[in-house]
């Protein structure tokens, strides 16, 4: 009787934190924007740590004893876990927040260190531009000289360009205004007039081009002078050009969307340790000192 009454409880647990999960990420998609890739992230990690995570009612509280799971997920490395451990814990605040009263137990932080991201030369760019179809010109010139996720450079769309900026759904379905060079306009404009669109900037038998497409563009580019280039890095190199060149960190951390200058501010050591490795071999006495 005892056995029948604990295993309809477990069922009972299961059926409503799966119920939740589905509400869950529903609200990531409606009320924060997130995109489906992210969404399939998230969902994938929560039902991951649900497997292991042991769930127990104790005075009307569902308490997730995350032990178990952090054991299962402890040789990963310190940045994984912590996006792993972040998406059960968005879910638990999730049902607190809709009355179902939860508990995380076990629930330490993970101390992850900043990596500073890796920019690409502007020589190293130049170069492959120079190698580039025109259609790859314009998808590295735009991520260049824009800054853009490679997520809000497939969303953009024809009513999005000006003569002097470019309106870009960002995260959180955020909208910002980037200014657009006049090169940029420019080459814009000769590619619209080559390849007429419906709506979206890059399209493909009238829809949108997909992101992975236009990754692949970005990396076959580069693959000609024998780099690995990924669209991000071209979204760095935009913001380290920009820091380095004495724009304010405040503007920058704008251009980039960022929502927090934490982030911006990695840039900002990056700047600093590029600096440092050009005054190391740009010095005269660069290698000639040594301790004795």
């Amino acid at each position: 009787m005892l056995q029948n009454i604990i295993k309809y409880l477990r069922n009972f647990l299961k059926k409503l934190i799966n119920k939740y999960r589905i509400k869950y990420l529903e609200s990531l998609e409606e009320l924060r924007g997130y995109s489906d890739l992210t969404i399939k992230s998230y969902d994938e990690s929560i039902k991951d740590a649900l497997k292991y995570v042991e769930v127990l009612q104790e005075n009307e509280v569902l308490v997730f004893n995350l032990m178990p799971y952090r054991i299962k997920i402890a040789s990963l490395n310190p940045k994984t876990i912590s996006k792993k451990l972040s998406a059960i814990r968005g879910f638990v605040a999730y049902l607190n927040e809709n009355d179902i009263k939860s508990f995380l137990k076990a629930d330490d932080s993970i101390k992850v260190a900043k990596t500073l991201p890796k920019p690409i030369s502007h020589e190293h760019i130049l170069e492959a531009l120079s190698h580039a179809t025109f259609e790859e010109k314009v998808i590295v010139v735009l991520l260049y000289t824009l800054g853009l996720r490679i997520s809000e450079l497939n969303s953009l769309k024809l009513s999005d360009i000006s003569e002097e900026w470019i309106r870009v759904l960002g995260k959180g379905n955020k909208h910002r205004d980037v200014p657009l060079l006049q090169s940029t306009k420019e080459l814009l404009n000769q590619y619209i007039l080559q390849k007429p669109k419906k709506e979206f900037l890059f399209e493909k038998d009238g829809n949108k081009l997909s992101e992975n497409s236009l990754r692949y563009t970005v990396t076959k580019m580069f693959k000609k002078i024998s780099l690995k280039v990924t669209p991000h890095q071209l979204r760095h190199s935009y913001a380290t050009a920009l820091l380095n060149g004495g724009a304010p960190i405040v503007d920058v951390g704008e251009l980039l969307g960022h929502s927090s200058m934490a982030t911006t501010q990695i840039y900002t050591k990056l700047g600093s340790s590029l600096k440092q490795q050009s005054y190391a071999k740009a010095h005269p006495l660069c290698g000639e000192i040594g301790v004795k």
